[in-house]
C-alpha cells in the first residue's frame, strides 16, 4: 500500500487539528518525563499538569466540534458507527500490539486485564470502564470514557430537541462542581469484584438495546435508545465516579463551554450569553481546582496540588481561545499534521515509552541533558513514524470502510421518517433518523 502525506485539514479547521497536535504533545511529553530535563523539575508538577492541559484542551475541541458533527448529519445512526469505526479499530491495535510485543515484566496493560480477561475486555470494549469499576486497559484511556459519556448525552439531547440549550447545561455542571465539589457518589455501585461483574453485564446489557433501537432507524426507538444512554452516562456520573466531584463535574461544563463556542460561531447563541457562560466555567474550573484539590481530596484526583489542577484548566482555555482567534489564520504544516495522528499518538506514546525502558532495561541509566536529549528525539521520532503508520494503516481504511458500511446499510434499511410511521393521510416533517432532520 502506498503512503501519501498527510492532508492538512482545511484553513477553517487547520486550528482544530494544530490544538490536538498541542494536547497530543503535551501528554506525550508528561508521560516521557520531558520536565525532568529542565531545572527545579521536581516542582513542575505540583504548578502545572501538562498532561492534564493537554486532555483539558483535548475535551475542550471534543465539545467543540463532537455536538456539530451530529447535528450536522441529523443521522444518530450514521454519527455512532462514526464514532465506533473511528476510535474502536484505533484502540484496539494499541492494546494488541501492547499485549504481543511487551513481556510482562514491562507490560504497560494493567494487571486486571491479565486476571480478569473478560471483565476487562467488556468494560473497556465498552469504554465506560472508568465508572464501571474496572482499571483501564492502557492508563490513558480513562478519558475515552468521559468522551463516551459526553456522546450519551449530546445522543440523549439531540433526539429530545434539547441540544440548542449547551450554555445552560455547562453552567449546571460548573454550578453542581462549585457547591458539591466534593461530594459525589464514589465507586457506590462497584464495591468488589461481584458487583463490578454485574455492573458490567448490566451496561453492556443497556448499550447494546439502546444501539439496537439507534439502528433502526425509527424515531422512536432513536429516542429510546438516546434515552437509555443519556440514562446510563447519568447513572454512572452521579453514582460511581472514580474522581473527586469537581474534576468530574468540569470535564463536562467544560466539553459543553466547547459547544457553546462552536454556537457563539456559528451565529446559534448570542454574544452575550456565550461569554457569560464561558466566563462561569472558566472561573469556577479555577476555583473548585482552589478549593477542593487539597488535602484527602488529592488521592481522588488526577493532580499533585491544587495549582496544578487550576492552572493546567487555565493554560487549556488560553491555548483554546487563542486558537479560535487565530482560526482564519494558516497554521503550520507539521502542527496540522500532528493533530490529523493525535489520536494515534496519545494512543502509543505510553506503550512506545514502555518499549523504551524495555530496550534500555540492560543498560545503564542515561543521565545529562545530552543523553536524555537523545532519548527524547528518538522517541519523538520513533512516535510520530508509529502514529503516522496508525493513521494511514488504521484510522483511514476503518473510517472508509465504516462510510461504506453506512452506505450499504442505508440502502437496505433506509432511515424511516416520522411520516413514514403516520397513519394514512396523516404526515410530520422528517426529524430525528432522517438525513433531512
Amino acid at each position: 500500500m502506498k503512503l501519501r502525506p498527510i492532508t492538512p485539514a482545511p484553513a477553517r479547521l487547520g486550528w482544530l487539528d494544530a490544538l490536538r497536535g498541542i494536547a497530543a504533545l503535551a501528554v506525550a511529553m508528561h508521560h516521557f518525563g520531558l520536565v525532568n530535563l529542565i531545572p527545579h523539575a521536581a516542582r513542575e508538577p505540583y504548578y502545572l499538569d501538562l498532561g492534564l492541559f493537554g486532555v483539558m484542551l483535548f475535551f475542550l475541541v471534543s465539545g467543540y466540534i463532537i455536538p456539530a458533527s451530529l447535528e450536522r448529519r441529523g443521522d444518530v445512526r450514521g454519527f455512532w458507527a462514526g464514532r465506533f469505526f473511528r476510535i474502536s479499530p484505533a484502540v484496539a491495535l494499541a492494546v494488541v500490539a501492547s499485549l504481543l510485543i511487551l513481556p510482562r515484566k514491562f507490560a504497560i496493560v494493567q494487571a486486571f486485564a491479565f486476571d480478569h480477561p473478560l471483565l476487562s475486555f467488556a468494560a473497556n470494549g465498552l469504554m465506560l470502564q472508568d465508572l464501571l469499576g474496572v482499571p483501564s486497559a492502557i492508563g490513558v484511556l480513562w478519558s475515552l470514557t468521559y468522551e463516551m459519556i459526553f456522546y450519551y448525552f449530546v445522543t440523549a439531547l439531540f433526539v429530545m430537541g434539547w441540544h440548542r440549550k449547551s450554555a445552560p447545561i455547562a453552567i449546571g455542571f460548573a454550578a453542581f462542581a462549585l457547591v458539591l465539589g466534593s461530594w459525589l457518589a464514589l465507586g457506590t455501585i462497584s464495591t468488589d469484584l461481584a458487583s463490578i461483574r454485574h455492573l458490567v453485564a448490566a451496561a453492556c446489557i443497556v448499550v447494546l438495546m439502546a444501539m439496537a433501537c439507534i439502528f433502526t432507524a425509527r424515531p422512536d426507538l432513536i429516542r429510546w435508545g438516546g434515552l437509555l444512554l443519556g440514562g446510563l452516562g447519568l447513572t454512572l456520573v452521579l453514582l460511581n465516579s472514580r474522581s473527586a466531584g469537581f474534576e468530574t463535574m468540569m470535564i463536562f461544563a467544560t466539553m459543553f463551554a466547547g459547544t457553546v463556542l462552536y454556537r457563539l460561531e456559528h451565529g446559534q447563541i448570542e454574544r452575550l450569553p456565550a461569554v457569560l457562560c464561558c466566563t462561569f466555567v472558566v472561573v469556577c474550573g479555577f476555583v473548585t481546582g482552589y478549593l477542593y484539590d487539597s488535602g484527602t481530596t488529592l488521592w481522588k484526583t488526577w493532580t499533585d496540588s491544587w495549582m496544578a489542577f487550576s492552572y493546567a484548566y487555565l493554560a487549556a482555555w488560553a491555548v483554546f481561545v487563542a486558537g479560535m482567534l487565530l482560526r482564519k489564520r494558516r497554521f503550520p504544516r507539521w502542527l496540522s499534521g500532528l493533530g490529523a495522528i493525535s489520536f494515534s499518538v496519545y494512543l502509543l506514546h505510553g506503550p512506545l515509552i514502555f518499549f523504551m525502558g524495555w530496550q534500555l532495561s540492560g543498560h545503564a541509566p542515561l543521565v545529562g541533558w545530552k543523553d536524555r536529549g537523545l532519548e527524547l528525539v528518538a522517541f519523538l521520532a520513533a512516535l510520530v513514524v508509529l502514529s503516522y503508520l496508525s493513521y494511514r494503516l488504521v484510522e483511514i481504511p476503518f473510517q472508509n470502510l465504516g462510510r461504506k458500511v453506512m452506505k450499504a446499510v442505508n440502502r437496505r434499511f433506509p432511515p424511516i421518517t416520522p411520516a413514514d410511521q403516520a397513519p394514512p393521510g396523516v404526515h410530520e416533517p422528517a426529524r430525528v433518523g432522517s438525513r433531512t432532520g
